[in-house]
């Protein structure tokens, strides 16, 4: 099977020296993307800036911006059996991105954002894609309830729902405590290192419904 997956955060640039991320280290993604490529698939990866050695056999395609993910992943969809997008995109970005450097100057500074391109919500209306949809809800509180609208709304087989406002699982760690949604039941996966997360999810991605 031919599996795309997003991994990592992404910048949104407000002038040349500075722009708006999030904490995402990329570990959950490239995990995945191993994970698949270990399995047999063929994998492409598309990834937000990392510190992350690319998995081998992979094919790699980086990118910076929500609008540059996006564009990747309507542009490599041709052919892909499972998408799982795991990426932390940002959902606005600067409105105005400056040439110059900002200078310090009044004590308050307004910065105007506008939202960012929806890519999982995007991928059956938009871009028509027909494969098995994995997307993640990475959520504070109310982690299910969220995961479980994500799913109805994005149109996706299934949501990987995890818990960010804990400091031993998710961002910046090697661990993860997930909980797959389906439309009809729930998988809790106990805590373990994220290369053996992905496995499960990938396992459950490449199961056919009987």
């Amino acid at each position: 099977m031919k599996f795309l997956i997003t991994a990592g955060p992404t910048r949104e640039p407000i002038d040349p020296v500075r722009y708006l991320t999030n904490r995402s280290s990329g570990r959950m993604g490239y995990a995945l993307a191993g994970a698949a490529r270990h399995e047999g698939h063929d994998v492409v990866l598309i990834s937000g800036p990392t510190q992350l050695d690319v998995p081998a056999g992979v094919d790699f395609v980086q990118v910076e911006t929500a609008q540059q993910m996006y564009e990747a992943v309507r542009d490599l969809l041709r052919g892909v059996d499972v998408a799982i997008l795991c990426a932390a995109v940002a959902d606005y970005r600067p409105v105005v991105c400056g040439t110059q450097k900002m200078k310090k100057g009044a004590d308050r500074l307004v910065l105007e954002l506008e939202k960012t391109p929806d890519i999982l919500g995007s991928m059956r209306s938009v871009f028509g894609f027909e494969g098995k949809l994995v997307g993640f809800a990475a959520e504070t509180n109310d982690v299910i309830a969220y995961a479980q609208d994500k799913l109805q709304r994005k149109q996706c087989d299934f949501i990987v729902a995890n818990d960010v406002s804990r400091s031993d699982i998710g961002f910046d760690s090697r661990e993860n405590e997930v909980t797959l949604v389906f439309p009809n039941h729930l998988v809790p996966l106990e805590k373990d290192t994220k290369e053996h997360i992905a496995l499960r999810i990938v396992e459950h991605a490449t199961i056919v419904p009987s």
